[in-house]
């Protein structure tokens, strides 16, 4: 079963994702809070819970804070990012707080469904196009020797595959273009993700960027 603790500051869109949610066999929505703050509060309380939707703006503390503080903690829910514009300048903070993906609110019902199970499996959730478009605006490419030298683990394929994953590849498109097995690809990035300490994709994605192995605006 996955517990899910709503996060939103507007009554009805709490209620309104909670009862498609608990209408799910494999998922079982715990708790609601109204800011990042009530979040934190409740999450204490809540033994093994999976996944936490995370409204961005809220009065108290805003969905970016208490996400940066929930992914601290120890055994912490992985974060999914709740957005009413696909080009939120805070999302791109909140994939830097440690969120695992973001929505938009306009989803639908299945895609709702779709992304709290996806996160809850271990998995980032990446809406291609758009995440390019919020990385090519708000990327700030400082280049922090340190981080650039997260590089230097990596093998020659691995460097390939995390540049691909940067441009929201998914392995089946990967593989297709290295000319290398799905499973051959999963490995790769799991290695990848391992040697750089990096927890998913999505922070995959962040550090190709922050490092300048792929550049605001490059799409080939």
């Amino acid at each position: 079963m996955i517990k899910v603790m709503v996060v939103d500051d507007q009554d009805l869109v709490r209620d309104g994702i909670s009862m498609i949610l608990d209408g799910q066999p494999d998922i079982e929505v715990v708790a609601q809070a109204v800011d990042g703050a009530d979040a934190l509060r409740q999450a204490g309380a809540v033994l093994d819970l999976g996944v936490v939707l995370m409204d961005v703006r809220m009065p108290v503390m805003d969905g970016i804070e208490a996400t940066r503080r929930l992914v601290g903690r120890p055994k912490a829910p992985r974060v999914l990012i709740l957005t009413t514009f696909d080009l939120d300048e805070y999302v791109y903070d909140a994939l830097r707080a440690g969120a695992s993906g973001f929505l938009l609110k306009r989803s639908s019902r299945d895609e709702l469904i779709n992304a709290v199970r996806v996160i809850a499996d271990g998995d980032a959730l990446l809406a291609p196009p758009v995440t390019r478009r919020l990385i090519d605006r708000f990327a700030d490419n400082r280049l922090d020797p340190a981080v650039v030298a997260r590089l230097d683990v990596l093998t020659a394929r691995e460097r390939e595959v995390l540049v691909l994953v940067a441009k929201g590849n998914s392995n089946a498109e990967i593989a297709a273009a290295l000319h290398l097995t799905e499973h051959t690809v999963k490995t790769h990035v799991s290695r990848m993700l391992a040697k750089t300490g990096l927890r998913d994709r999505v922070q995959a994605v962040i550090l190709a960027y922050d490092t300048g192995l792929v550049s605001a605006g490059q799409r080939t």
